[in-house]
């Protein structure tokens, strides 16, 4: 996951209210059911002694706004001085959390809210084609449509002596517009850094498309056959396609740093580290690259729970006044001229992630693909 957009969650004051739950919306009583939830995860958080003010920012944010489609989870995390993130999650957390703590709680949301790769999306006829490009963030930067002209862009059904030059001619117009359809598409690729090219709509445009498009962008185009660009073409058909591809390039993603990581960490001097001890001290010195996360699990409301430690208690670390002065023992921080009295106890699975998105690291769960000693590894910048 990219942690950009997290810096500056992680630079405010707390306590944090961090909430996660299911907020799937296919049923009639579906607003009924997140009313529901809302009302538990609300006396989960005044247990733990939330304020009214969080409390109510964090209410208008769930019951306000509009419902998702489909299955849907929900992070969001607020404080005192209000909401500070609310992102849809791309399938629902195994369960819901409510914890009010010093620090914002981000594994959920690393787990089941990592955001596909930029990609393209375009939705060809022989008039043109829908363009949708959509950033790292998530965000669609661009949407827009490419057409040439339609005069004469239809199959030619009277013989006679004109026959072959009109013929010609409707060709000559959808090769035009087609390809300016794939410079646009390239264009769109490019400043994205799109990872994925998605390639829809009639079978010879789509075709002809994927032929124009340039080679380094054509290497990560895939054509799909459902979705058109008139309405009712199989839209949602589309949908569900370009959701399967983006899910397997998550997966891909999440299998590519788990190889780089076990390759790295066979290598006397690799550039992979795991266990608290060494990832804390990689995150204290800034040199971590990418943070991976075991099979935490979580801690519901505060409690205990299996949190990558072998007697099943929550692990803890020692935190510095910065994010990133982690440790396991005083005299580490102390040596970095940080008083004793400047250190407080953290949750781990908190403050690793915490570090990790003020140092400007990557944060990955890979879940039980490798078995992470205390359930955190780096890879590392430098050695």
């Amino acid at each position: 996951m990219d942690t950009t957009r997290l810096r500056e969650l992680v630079t405010g004051d707390g306590p944090f209210a961090s909430v996660y739950f299911d907020d799937t919306h296919n049923t009639e009583d579906a607003a009924k059911q997140r009313e529901l939830t809302w009302r538990d995860l609300r006396a989960r958080l005044a247990e733990q002694d939330a304020s009214e003010v969080t409390l109510d920012a964090l209410e208008a944010a769930v019951l306000g706004g509009e419902p998702p489609v489909g299955r849907s989870g929900r992070a969001l995390v607020a404080t005192a001085d209000g909401e500070w993130l609310d992102r849809h999650l791309s399938e629902p957390p195994a369960r819901s959390e409510a914890r009010l703590s010093r620090l914002p709680y981000l594994v959920p949301l690393v787990e089941y809210g990592e955001l596909p790769p930029p990609h393209v999306v375009a939705v060809a006829d022989r008039i043109g084609a829908d363009i949708t490009a959509v950033d790292e963030h998530g965000t669609v930067v661009d949407a827009l449509t490419v057409e040439g002209t339609d005069s004469h862009v239809h199959k030619v059904r009277r013989g006679g002596w004109g026959h072959r030059d009109l013929q010609q001619h409707t060709e000559e117009l959808v090769k035009q517009n087609i390809e300016r359809a794939a410079e646009r598409v390239a264009a769109s690729a490019r400043s994205t850094g799109a990872s994925l090219v998605v390639v829809a709509g009639e079978s010879q445009a789509r075709k002809a498309l994927l032929d124009a498009l340039p080679e380094p962008v054509r290497g990560h185009a895939v054509e799909v056959q459902p979705g058109g660009r008139k309405p009712g073409s199989g839209e949602d058909e589309l949908d569900r396609s370009i959701d399967e591809l983006l899910a397997d390039a998550v997966r891909a993603r999440r299998d590519d740093v788990v190889e780089r990581f076990t390759a790295e960490l066979g290598k006397p001097t690799g550039l992979a580290v795991q266990g608290l001890e060494a990832v804390t001290t990689a995150l204290r010195e800034h040199n971590v690259a990418t943070l991976l996360l075991g099979g935490l699990g979580s801690g519901g409301n505060g409690d205990t729970g299996d949190n990558g430690d072998a007697g099943g208690e929550v692990a803890e670390v020692l935190t510095g006044p910065e994010p990133a002065l982690l440790a396991l023992r005083e005299n580490e921080l102390t040596a970095q001229g940080i008083d004793a009295g400047d250190t407080r106890r953290a949750r781990a699975d908190e403050a690793l992630l915490v570090a990790a998105v003020a140092v400007g690291a990557d944060v990955i769960s890979v879940g039980e693909r490798v078995d992470l000693t205390d359930g955190f590894g780096a890879l590392l910048r430098h050695d």
